[in-house]
């Protein structure tokens, strides 16, 4: 009796054990970690640079022009003889300072026009929401491009094409964060007791507003880098001797039969940081949005 109690016992362990790991790797954790191992991959590559490449971007070696991927290079050669792993990673630098810069500047211009919209309202409101809905009649990639071309090519000018067609969403967002905000009870207790309008503002309603802005800013960091690869695709982005993402594609696309690798392995990229971007961005709604954490 004592032997079959034992094995009862030891066959127990097991199954709780593995109860355990079944819901601790879902396929939905498995899918945010490797989105956040592909992100904290493409910093270090953008700040870091010399620690992963194998080869110099600007190193030609002549014998190699068009070279098929392989174990010497891994994303193979382009026309120059350039090494195209090496260029990715280079490229990953102005392409992820486009995405930040026009988040950080976006965020902080729409989320200032929108946070003061909301909370003083009448003609400040009124002003202010009229012309970010001129904006908003224009589609973010045209109005981009438009700035774009007026200002020209580089790093610079990128980055303000991009982030003005980014205002009229934060704008919009914080806005109605702040119209939602002004109206709870605690607000209507620190007024009541004396508190200052500006107090008010910059203590209650600023810190208590900011998650769905950062949610957007998250997602929208993947948006910024495609809108900046494409405006360097068309040849409006940055002009330098290190090609970024979008003028990668641009310079791959008359070879795609010769060397498809020189486009794929940019697009690549692009994409798998977009996603992973996308897919922390869900993440994060979930966890700030409380009626989504309830449901799940």
């Amino acid at each position: 009796m004592k032997e079959v109690v034992n094995t009862k016992t030891v066959l127990q362990v097991p199954k709780w054990k593995f109860k355990r790991l079944k819901t601790n790797f879902s396929v939905s954790s498995l899918c945010i970690y490797a989105a956040g191992m592909i992100v904290l991959f493409i910093i270090v590559s953008a700040l870091f640079p010399k620690w992963i490449a194998p080869f110099s971007p600007t190193y030609m070696d002549t014998s190699l022009i068009l070279s098929a991927p392989s174990s010497a290079h891994w994303f193979g050669t382009d026309y120059f003889g350039r090494d195209v792993f090496s260029l990715v990673i280079y490229g990953s630098r102005d392409s992820l300072i486009i995405g930040l810069a026009s988040v950080l500047i976006g965020g902080l211009i729409g989320g200032t026009i929108g946070a003061i919209s909301g909370y003083f309202g009448g003609i400040i409101d009124v002003i202010f929401m009229r012309c970010i809905e001129i904006l908003m009649t224009i589609p973010g990639v045209l109005l981009a491009l438009a700035i774009a071309a007026a200002l020209g090519p580089g790093l610079f000018n990128i980055v303000l094409a991009v982030a003005a067609a980014s205002i009229p969403g934060y704008a919009r967002v914080m806005r109605g964060q702040m119209l939602s905000i002004k109206k709870r009870q605690y607000v209507d207790a620190s007024r009541s007791i004396g508190t200052p309008e500006w107090r008010i503002f910059l203590w209650h309603l600023l810190p208590n507003s900011w998650s769905p802005l950062l949610v957007m800013a998250t997602i929208g960091l993947g948006s910024s880098i495609l809108i900046g690869s494409g405006l360097s695709f068309l040849g409006l982005g940055v002009i330098k001797e290190i090609p970024d993402w979008g003028a990668l594609l641009s310079q791959g696309r008359g070879y795609l039969t010769v060397g498809w690798w020189i486009s794929t392995f940019p697009g690549l990229a692009i994409t798998l940081f977009v996603l992973s971007v996308n897919i922390i961005g869900d993440k994060l709604r979930d966890i700030f949005d409380p009626k989504t954490s309830r449901a799940s």
